[in-house]
């Protein structure tokens, strides 16, 4: 199979999914091995950003999506952005930050770093789907320690946490 059919092959899978897909998956699906597969894509990304396109394909959460390009989707969202999705609080901002960079993290420990109670924005945050439980702290009382999800990479159009932007010296010792 040429590179442009598998890049066509790809291109249809990632149009009929509506949640990204990883290499493995993608492979699976096609028949392709993982190298074919990343050149596929990687001709595809190349195709789109070369020429005038509302969409590209990016890696989030692990795989591989279409997503409308950032300068578009700003223009877009007003129609057909989550309407019903409210703006997080600045309280759930700093909340969600202070997981995404210390996870897994217990509520006492977020407490300590906000210095106010944490209950309600983990409420809101593992409502949203957000954040979620990934274990127990191995200390008295076994808290529960809050990481972040899939979904978190989604809306935050992350492909992992390492993707989270760096912090500088004095920020980083907040989270600690």
């Amino acid at each position: 199979m040429s590179l442009e059919q598998s890049a066509a092959l790809v291109e249809a899978i990632l149009f009929l999914e509506n949640e990204p897909v990883d290499a493995a998956a993608l492979g699976r699906i096609t028949g392709l091995n993982r190298a074919q597969v990343l050149e596929a894509i990687g001709q595809l990304r190349r195709s789109y950003d070369a020429k005038t396109h509302g969409l590209e394909i990016v890696e989030m959460g692990g795989g591989y999506t279409f997503v409308v390009k950032k300068q578009l989707w700003d223009l877009l969202k007003p129609r057909y952005g989550k309407r019903s999705e409210a703006k997080l609080s600045r309280a759930a901002l700093e909340t969600l930050s202070i997981i995404a960079y210390s996870q897994p993290v217990t509520r006492q420990e977020i407490e300590n770093i906000r210095g106010v109670s944490a209950d309600g924005m983990i409420k809101l945050l593992a409502g949203k789907n957000l954040i979620r439980e990934v274990g127990k702290k191995q200390a008295p009382g076994r808290p529960v320690q809050y990481g972040t999800t899939k979904e978190f990479l989604k809306v935050f159009r992350l492909a992992s946490i390492a993707d989270l932007p760096k912090l500088d010296q004095l920020d980083a010792e907040k989270f600690e």
